[in-house]
């Protein structure tokens, strides 16, 4: 804040200095409020599991991406690990696999499923109307030995595809016709050495979902934790901007005039014409700075002299500006000579302040609920 440092060498130096002020904290504070509102987004967000898909600004993307970086790299790598094992101990099984349907493929029954069926050259016109979805050893070889990303990607896939085959067979041809028996057969011997094979492949589905419900565990607490991060520096930039606030307002005070007993009065005659709400309002001011003096009281005595010259220019900004609004303005108090931005960005200061406090607390809550030991 060098416009805070600055010595004014005239009053409309001064007025430029305190207005390039007001600009900068004005400025920081409509970030620090896009950034609560995207802290609260992703809370809000995380009760209904969408973390993935929040909308987040810019400047608060690039933030957040700093912060996690380190804790998201860490869960990559781990992620990237267990599925590169996943993938070999998939491929071992398919490679188990495969020598089941070796053994099968090399029984002596088993040429009739070896190529797609010759619907034309065997006069099946009503084929494709029994069969919707026609497999073969050929196809399914094909498929197993595919490096394009169309094969398969698991063993319950080539299982389910081979079992198609004896099944669309069972299902065309009449139960006491040739291919149905040798169908039957060969699916029965299949059957039984899938179930040899089956204990292994179960527990590797177990164990590839416990492992991806791991990964996301730890990926939303690592989020949890950034955001948490996040919600307490706002609150530590937030308590900065109201000591440059403070700064601010004792410069406006060592370099404001004071009011002369003229402008008291009119200021006193202004208070008597706000509405009954504005009036407890204007009073809660002078309580600020004034801890002695009652604004609830059920009769108040306010004596204009006593106060200092911050409380009767922020009356007096307080004035116009709900008198303006009103359409009372009159000689009294000039409606379009004071610039009340200090009280705005100060009340706004407070507000995301308090916000940013209760996202932390919220933050914390969250992060030690969702901890595996707690």
């Amino acid at each position: 804040m060098e416009a805070i440092k600055a010595q004014g060498i005239g009053s409309e130096s001064q007025v430029e200095d305190l207005g390039r002020c007001v600009d900068e904290i004005s400025t920081t504070v409509n970030q620090l409020e896009q950034r609560v509102n995207d802290v609260e987004q992703f809370y809000m967000t995380t009760d209904n599991t969408q973390l993935t898909t929040t909308k987040y600004s810019s400047v608060f993307k690039d933030k957040v991406k700093e912060k996690q970086l380190t804790n998201i790299e860490k869960q990559q790598q781990e992620a990237s690990h267990r599925e590169a094992a996943a993938v070999k101990r998939m491929q071992d099984l398919m490679r188990q696999f495969a020598t089941i349907l070796r053994q099968i493929t090399q029984h002596k029954w088993a040429h009739p499923f070896m190529h797609p069926v010759d619907v034309e050259g065997l006069g099946l016109h009503d084929y494709y109307e029994v069969i919707q979805k026609p497999m073969d050893f050929g196809t399914i070889k094909s498929k197993m030995e595919a490096k394009d990303g169309t094969g398969y990607n698991n063993v319950r896939e080539i299982y389910a595809d081979v079992r198609l085959v004896f099944k669309n067979a069972m299902k065309y041809n009449d139960e006491r016709h040739d291919v149905h028996i040798m169908a039957k057969t060969l699916l029965e011997k299949f059957e039984e050495k899938w179930l040899q094979l089956l204990p292994k492949v179960a527990e590797e589905e177990k164990r590839q979902v416990e492992e991806e419900a791991k990964s996301q565990l730890d990926m939303k607490l690592a989020q949890e934790a950034a955001h948490a991060n996040m919600a307490r520096e706002l609150s530590n930039e937030l308590c900065e901007v109201d000591l440059q606030l403070e700064k601010l307002r004792q410069m406006v005070i060592q370099r404001c005039r004071k009011m002369s007993t003229e402008e008291k009065k009119k200021l006193g005659t202004a208070l008597t014409r706000l509405s009954p709400e504005d009036l407890s309002k204007a009073l809660e001011i002078v309580a600020e700075n004034n801890p002695g003096f009652q604004p609830t009281a059920q009769e108040v005595d306010l004596d204009i002299d006593a106060q200092s010259e911050l409380t009767l220019w922020r009356l007096k900004v307080f004035v116009q500006d709900k008198l303006k609004l009103a359409g009372k303005c009159s000689e009294d108090v000039d409606c379009n000579n004071i610039n009340n931005n200090e009280n705005t960005i100060k009340s706004n200061s407070k507000r995301k302040r308090e916000i940013s406090d209760v996202l932390t607390k919220n933050a914390i809550k969250r992060t030690r609920k969702l901890s595996p030991n707690s």
